[in-house]
């Protein structure tokens, strides 16, 4: 498939995605653009959240991780059952009752004002950070797929990319992705359909025996209950992938908000249940992608210089077919659009809401004025942030990078709103800051003292550099994804030492 003709492709879907924003943009008021005027059909808010919430993590990433994990993930996915649990009947019932626009109203509510931007203000470093991750993953692709060679700069693809967003955004926000993403989502997964078709084909892989062919597989490995210390054990997954759906869709503004935009909570709950038993499914379907497209690699002796990469090389340069190509571009640029169009929407409400008080200290006229400001300057921290990645990501697989990450930084919101919902407890307001910054920090020192602890011991008993790090694998406990539980558990326990005496 020629650059050209990728090209023309981004175009076309680009002006599809304006033409939508066209028909729903008839208002642009912030009440559309926050909240879609709380008209949202069920049904459409949880099938694009299910593009949302995959993004091109999923797309490309989880594909090439399965040859390093297996399909360990899927303890992730199978955690997230029991989160989506607890957003549906905990977090969407208080966000309904008490009529938010944004989520972090709550801790203002419950502790007070510095609680309350503190929430926010780490909600917006997560939120830019783990999809400023995703949308870097999709453009460092374009990059080497088409613009590397016509020597166009990285800077540049990503600037390009980021307008694109904010054109069709800009006006009506929500209202508009609400649609936007159920096409993005119907693309990304025929992209995911057609692939495996074209890969078990080329594999000799009837329809019927795919299951069998699978379930064969070493790389199909699901359940590890081996060793704890394993970063794969399967309560350490299956727990973390619970909490980080609690924090990364019940306490991410970008997810919530576009569940507030339904009519009533029953609605956004039929969403939430739907949502999550497609969602679960799916990402079992990428697994599925990842495996065969490993085994296509290794037949085929076919090598690439990072995980991230396998899916797009083969798509479109393995001779599977222009249709192969096509399809294969065509869910990359819905995966770009669908987690970053909601971003750039869920950042400029919090911003103007939570930090800025635009509610409470401007007429209607002036709100929508800065909300448009705020709105192309949350665009230019975008570009500002993933070109930064550039230099600090080189051959990790990305979705490995954004939980961990999720890990440190949303650990201080879970601790704040357990605490809340969870305990009749105030804390001294001033000192909520210094727990939040803490506990990612103390966290970082927990998370390495094991490991470092065994290369001291090695060191001072003279062993060797290649043995001590043979000896630290079989030793030391390796933290995966749990560490959002450990941070959470810390600034819980903070938050309890900073408790305010009962008058």
């Amino acid at each position: 498939m020629q650059a050209s003709h990728i090209i023309f492709l981004i175009l076309g879907y680009f002006g599809t995605l304006l033409l939508i924003s066209h028909f729903t943009n008839r208002g642009g008021s912030n009440a559309d653009f926050f909240k879609a005027g709380k008209k949202s059909p069920w049904y459409l808010v949880a099938f694009g959240m299910i593009g949302a919430s995959l993004s091109g993590v999923t797309f490309i990433s989880v594909p090439g991780w399965v040859e390093a994990s297996q399909f360990g993930y899927y303890q992730v996915v199978l955690g997230y059952i029991l989160g989506y649990l607890v957003v549906g009947l905990v977090l969407l019932p208080l966000y309904y009752r008490l009529n938010l626009t944004s989520i972090y109203t709550y801790l203002e509510g419950r502790f007070g004002n510095v609680s309350y931007k503190t929430g926010a203000s780490f909600f917006l470093l997560s939120r830019l950070i783990g999809s400023s991750f995703r949308l870097y993953l999709v453009a460092v692709v374009f990059q080497t797929l088409i613009f590397d060679a016509a020597g166009f700069p990285f800077w540049a693809t990503v600037s390009i990319t980021i307008l694109f967003i904010w054109l069709y955004t800009f006006k009506s926000g929500i209202k508009t992705i609400v649609w936007t993403d159920t096409l993005q989502t119907l693309f990304m997964l025929t992209s995911a359909g057609v692939a495996i078709y074209y890969l078990s084909t080329s594999l000799g892989i009837a329809g019927s025996d795919l299951i069998g062919y699978v379930s064969e597989s070493e790389l199909s490995k699901m359940f590890f209950f081996e060793d704890y210390k394993s970063a794969n054990f399967f309560w350490k997954q299956f727990l973390s992938g619970a909490f980080i759906t609690i924090v990364m869709t019940g306490l991410d503004q970008d997810m919530m908000q576009k569940n507030l935009t339904c009519r009533n909570l029953k609605d956004a709950q039929k969403n939430m249940f739907w949502f999550t038993i497609v969602l679960v499914l799916v990402n079992l379907v990428f697994l599925v992608l990842g495996l065969l497209l490993i085994s296509f690699a290794q037949q085929n002796n076919i090598a690439v210089d990072r995980p991230d990469l396998l899916f797009p090389v083969i798509a479109t340069q393995s001779g599977l077919g222009m249709v192969m190509a096509v399809f294969f571009c065509l869910g990359l640029i819905s995966a770009a659009f669908s987690s970053a169009d909601g971003t750039l929407t869920s950042l400029t409400t919090s911003f103007c809401i939570d930090i800025l008080d635009i509610e409470k200290k401007y007429d209607i006229e002036r709100q929508e004025k800065i909300r448009k400001q705020v709105h192309k300057g949350v665009a230019l921290v975008f570009i500002f942030t993933m070109l930064i990645f550039e230099y600090i990501i080189k051959d990790e697989s990305v979705i490995e990078r954004l939980f961990v990450f999720a890990g440190y930084t949303y650990g201080p919101l879970l601790a704040l709103y357990a605490f809340g919902l969870f305990t009749k407890l105030q804390v001294k307001d001033r000192f909520v800051p210094i727990v939040a910054i803490l506990s990612p920090i103390i966290t970082v020192i927990i998370s390495f003292s094991s490991q470092i602890y065994v290369y001291y011991k090695c060191y001072s008993e003279s062993v060797s550099w290649t043995e001590s790090g043979e000896i630290a694998k079989e030793l030391y406990y390796s933290f995966g994804f749990e560490i959002l539980l450990v941070n959470g558990f810390l600034a819980f326990m903070g938050l309890v030492l900073i408790r305010a005496k009962k008058h």
